[in-house]
Order: structure tokens, then sequence, then C-alpha cells
């Protein structure tokens, strides 16, 4: 047998690594009842609190909420914060998202100025010296323009949920909680969605998705910030994975008293 042959027939035999849609698409015995509870409250929320927008991260549950409004044709722009520091196959997927979606996609950046004062001063980074500065460079690449994409809405729509991590244990379908302060009623509408449900969906209705999540990245955010989890891990292990559990939010989800 030649060295080529020797070759072939070895790596035949080496393990392939699974999708993450083989790995996780595993519905609850009630998905069809949650999918029909988030079909429903999407089109009351585009029906009953306009002006109102997705916020997407381009991660599993919000690909799935985009697909939805899609799907079910409904009037709710989508928005993406470009932090300027995402991995390259979240900007890729974006680009692909932008070309197919129904939906108009919004894009979101930082104030350019703010970014390159907050590096000359505290270095690029500086995220990793104290919670503070990871918190402030959160405040330039995310939460000033959330504040941007969001002026002059009635609401919001996250793919926050329950099963994400103990801070996000009470997530509710519909949070109040900014109305009173904001006016900004935030609807959460894969709240009691499983992981499995999520892919579920995701292998069902073909929908594309970012390939980090075949490399173990369950959840997905800035390059600095998000690492690959191990098994056994909690699902947000892998963000701020440096920083005490208590403080792994960089306030775009952070409830009002």
């Amino acid at each position: 047998m030649s060295d080529t042959t020797s070759l072939g027939a070895s790596s035949a035999f080496k393990p392939q690594r699974l999708s993450a849609t083989e790995l996780h698409a595993k519905p609850s015995a009630d998905y069809a009842d949650k999918l029909a509870t988030t079909q429903a409250l999407l089109r009351r929320a585009a029906a009953e609190f306009q002006p109102i927008k997705q916020a997407s991260s381009l991660g599993a549950e919000d690909v799935v909420i985009t697909h939805l409004i899609n799907a079910l044709a409904l009037d709710i722009p989508v928005f993406v914060l470009e932090t300027g520091r995402l991995h390259a196959e979240t900007l890729e997927l974006l680009e692909r998202t932008e070309a197919h979606s129904r939906a108009p996609i919004q894009v979101y950046r930082p104030q350019h100025e703010a970014v390159i004062e907050f590096v000359r001063h505290k270095g690029q980074n500086s995220i990793y010296d104290s919670i503070a500065l990871r918190k402030e460079c959160c405040g330039i690449r995310k939460m000033e323009p959330l504040a941007r994409a969001l002026a002059g809405q009635k609401a919001w729509i996250t793919g926050l949920r329950r099963e994400q991590s103990n801070a996000r244990a009470e997530v509710p379908l519909i949070d109040e909680s900014e109305v009173a302060s904001k006016g900004l009623t935030k609807f959460n509408p894969l709240a009691d969605w499983s992981w499995g449900d999520v892919w579920h969906y995701i292998a069902q209705n073909q929908v594309d998705y970012n390939p980090l999540h075949d490399q173990f990245f369950p959840s997905i955010g800035c390059v600095p910030c998000t690492r690959a989890i191990s098994l056994g891990e909690e699902f947000r292990a892998g963000r701020w994975w440096w920083e005490d559990e208590s403080a792994k939010e960089c306030g775009l989800h952070v409830r009002a008293s």
C-alpha cells in the first residue's frame, strides 16, 4: 500500500466535529406551544408598540428572531451594534443578513473620537485591568450607540432567555421596568425557550448563523471579551471570563430596579 493510500485511509477515521445544530437541536416537549406564543407576541409587538426595533447581536437567539420577523412579514427593523471589535465571522454574517433580510438592517457604530480617546489614554486592552475600565469601553462601544438606536422608540425586542444565566433567570416575556424612566417596553420573545429549542428552529428553518457557534462559542460578543467554553461550563462562561460572575453584563440588559 502506498504512503498516499495509507494517509487517505487513516484520515477517513478521524472523528468529525459536530455542528452546533447537530449538537444542540433538541426541542422541548412543548416547543410548538412556545413557538406559537413567540409568534403571537411578535405580532402584538408590531401591531401595538410602534415604533419598535429588534436589537441583534447576530447570535443564535437573535437570528431566530430576525428570521421570525421576516417570515411573519412584520414591520420591525433590526439594528446591530458594530462595536469595532467584532469577530470576522460576525461581520461576515452581518453582510449576509443585510443582503438577504426583508426587514431593514440598521448598523450603529461608536463615536470614533470617543474610541480613540479611550485607546489613547486608557489603552486598547485596558478592559482586563478593572471592571470600571471594561464597563467604560462597553459604554463607548455599546451603550452610547444603543441610546442612538433606541431614540424615539416605544419598544425593542431582544434575544434574552432565562436559561442564559442566573442574572437572567427571571426574564419576563414583556419587561415594563423602563416604561416610566425611558418610555420603553422590552419584549423578550424567547424568554422561556431552551438552547435546544433555539437550535431546533435554526435547523428546521435552515437559518444562517455565526460559525463560531460550531466552535463552542454559545455567547458571542467582542473579540477580546469572548472565548469558547469547555464541557460543563456555564452558558456565559466565555464572556468576560476574568471577572466575577455577578459583574458579567455590559449594561445593555440591566433591569431598572
